[in-house]
């Protein structure tokens, strides 16, 4: 029997499912992973109404060009060919276990995780979250099937190193700093100017960018790993609060996109958790490089969390303002922050969203 929220989300793949993974040139559909978080917090009455408004702005699906076959390799990376990759991971759904389907291929996307500015792997993380939690319906399944698509076609890798090679234990034991720490040792490229694949592309030239992006270490043993990539979740949505006003849509996602991995490891073989935080790394750091202030902004000009109730009552409020306010980064960054708050108790990661509200139009 499918719960009542599991059939609001799947009203909400369906109405979605008719429409393109980006809108207006190179905008991501958020459409689909919002309404999970929505779903996920309890808003799933507002899903509906949330979606009336934001598919105003999106398109139709696209039609393929060709099957993808044994040259999938060639149609990577290839947003032509989404509707393909997207016909191609339905059958193979289709035909074997989803966890089967996205053991194989997580190593094969995993090293263009910065594909489209992350949304790839975001999207496939809202979509593991559904089908861990609701089971395996076909409207989860083929929203699975989109994200990995989506991850597939937009696929791009970083200069300067393999976003999923994992460095050594050794290196994890010589290098001890903390994921906040290591942030906050992120190399800047001179000019934060452009779009995210110019700037992307700057990172090449940064002197110091391998180093930094080989320089984490990764622990062997999959407990060790999950809490350092949570370590990690949790460095990017405190440092949101503080640098956010670098970008605030796009820093978002430093802290979104390692919580996609994180929400995933369950459903992955524990030989892939390492690379896995590799990327989460890749990721986190290569939008601090390229987006995030050298200066935090003055902690007396940032908002403060509500006070005065209980720790499940500030996030349930804050999730609530996020909705409110409306926009698909907003509702995503407090769906991580409200894990990170649940998980450290630390108000700054609540105080992030409000932050968000601010720099981000409604």
């Amino acid at each position: 029997m499918i719960s009542a929220s599991a059939g609001t989300l799947d009203e909400a793949y369906e109405r979605l499912h008719a429409t393109g993974p980006e809108f207006d040139g190179y905008l991501s559909n958020h459409g689909p992973m919002a309404a999970e978080a929505m779903v996920r917090h309890g808003h799933s009455d507002l899903v509906g109404s949330w979606l009336d408004g934001y598919m105003r702005r999106l398109e139709e699906f696209p039609r393929g060009l060709s099957p993808i076959g044994s040259d999938w390799q060639d149609a990577l990376g290839d947003l032509r060919r989404v509707a393909d990759w997207t016909a191609f991971f339905r059958a193979e759904i289709g035909e074997r276990p989803w966890r089967e389907v996205l053991n194989a291929w997580w190593p094969r996307l995993l090293p263009g995780v910065v594909a489209a500015a992350t949304h790839g792997v975001i999207r496939v993380g809202h979509a593991a979250r559904a089908l861990l939690a609701d089971g395996d319906d076909p409207s989860h399944l083929a929203e699975l099937a989109h994200g990995l698509a989506y991850w597939a076609a937009r696929w791009q890798t970083l200069p300067g190193g393999h976003a999923g090679a994992a460095a050594t234990a050794a290196a994890s034991r010589a290098r001890a700093a903390t994921p906040l720490e290591s942030l906050a040792a992120i190399p800047r490229i001179a000019e934060q100017a452009g779009g995210i694949g110019d700037r992307l592309a700057k990172l090449g030239a940064l002197p110091a960018w391998p180093a930094a992006l080989a320089g984490f270490g990764v622990p062997a043993a999959p407990d060790q790993i999950r809490a350092l990539l949570a370590e990690l979740v949790d460095a990017a949505t405190v440092r949101y609060l503080f640098y956010g006003h670098g970008n605030g849509v796009m820093l978002v996602h430093s802290a979104t996109a390692p919580n996609a991995v994180l929400r995933t490891l369950p459903a992955l073989d524990h030989r892939l958790w390492a690379p896995s935080l590799s990327a989460s790394w890749a990721a986190s750091s290569a939008l601090t490089a390229v987006y995030a202030p050298a200066e935090p902004a003055p902690r007396a000009q940032l908002p403060q969390p509500p006070g005065g109730q209980a720790p499940e009552e500030t996030a349930r409020e804050v999730f609530a303002r996020a909705v409110e306010h409306g926009d698909a980064h907003v509702i995503k960054f407090a769906d991580t922050a409200v894990d990170v708050f649940a998980r450290t108790g630390n108000p700054d990661a609540i105080a992030g969203v409000l932050r968000a509200a601010e720099l981000i139009e409604p």
